[in-house]
């Protein structure tokens, strides 16, 4: 297997960024990465994504945005040439800016009608080959020198299979995330292979369907927001958008991976690493705070953090 392709969803408008996502698509929302520059969230995701291997990728957006992406990318890195003159940060910057937005093939659609839909509208893109699938808002940080999506493409292209990244995650959270029950390898102590899924379960469901021998009490394996999968996962997606196939209320890609668990191998990896969920409330804060603790402004962020408390615990009323 070779893993060349990836595929970003970024068609939500992200409602709970209301507003400014209304002016923004919320994946152009900037932070600033480890190496100290302001990004757009979409370059973070894309450069964990070509940091592992991959050569093309296509976003998947709704209706209108694709000009809207490429007339941010092409602002953003005209502003940064005007204001920083002769810096060669910002040339750098603008430079990989432009390179990027010529990299991006798009795919649009055209429905609100679920994730799986949204993966299904990259196939003519993917065609029959494997490809990395990433989420438009979550970021990924890795504890080892191999970047989180890397770890994955390693497994995948050495087990010749669709591979899911997960991790455990305390059993208050579980709702948000797809659930995994699955049996561990007896030579690899960090991959699974997957028996079931079940997208944000209850504790109670969890409990009695997804535990999973070895992992500490409380704790579930969910999925980590990144996938490599094999092209028949668009065989199902298809039956699954011609048939209309809906759970909670839209297509879900959860329901095509298990049929996917059912035809063919497919594994889940602990990944070694941390995801971060820009939609979920103060995601963002979170994210931005543990990419500058990981980065070249570490000593700085430490210090504004540090200032921060102690001048809201002196304010603060006795």
């Amino acid at each position: 297997m070779q893993v060349s392709k990836a595929v970003i969803t970024a068609a939500g408008r992200g409602a709970r960024q209301y507003p400014a996502s209304d002016t923004v698509q919320k994946a152009m929302s900037p932070l600033v990465d480890r190496d100290g520059l302001t990004k757009p969230v979409l370059q973070i995701i894309a450069e964990e994504a070509l940091g592992s291997g991959i050569e093309q990728i296509c976003v998947v957006v709704a209706p209108g945005d694709e000009s809207a992406y490429r007339d941010q990318f092409r602002t953003y890195a005209n502003n940064l040439r005007a204001a920083y003159r002769h810096a060669k940060w910002a040339d750098d910057q603008a430079r990989k800016l432009l390179e990027l937005e010529q990299r991006l093939t798009f795919a649009v659609q055209a429905e609100p009608k679920g994730y799986g839909h949204a993966v299904w509208c990259a196939r003519e893109f993917v065609g029959g080959d494997s490809f990395l699938l990433l989420l438009g808002d979550h970021l990924y940080l890795s504890a080892e020198d191999r970047r989180c999506a890397r770890q994955l493409i390693d497994l995948a292209t050495a087990e010749d299979c669709a591979v899911s990244a997960v991790q455990a995650t305390r059993e208050h959270l579980i709702h948000q995330y797809g659930t995994v029950a699955g049996r561990r390898l007896a030579q690899r102590s960090d991959v699974y292979a997957i028996d079931e899924i079940v997208e944000k379960p209850n504790p109670t469901l969890a409990e009695l369907r997804l535990q999973v021998p070895g992992l500490r009490a409380g704790h579930y394996l969910c999925f980590f927001g990144m996938h490599v999968l094999t092209p028949t996962v668009f065989e199902i997606l298809d039956e699954l958008v011609q048939g209309d196939v809906r759970e909670l209320g839209s297509i879900q890609l959860t329901s095509a991976l298990n049929a996917l668990a059912r035809r063919e191998k497919y594994l889940a990896l602990e990944t070694k690493g941390s995801r971060f969920n820009l939609g979920v409330k103060y995601g963002g804060v979170e994210a931005q705070v543990a990419l500058a603790m990981s980065g070249v402004d570490r000593e700085q962020i430490l210090a504004v953090l540090l200032e921060a408390v102690a001048r809201i615990e002196r304010a603060s009323p006795r």
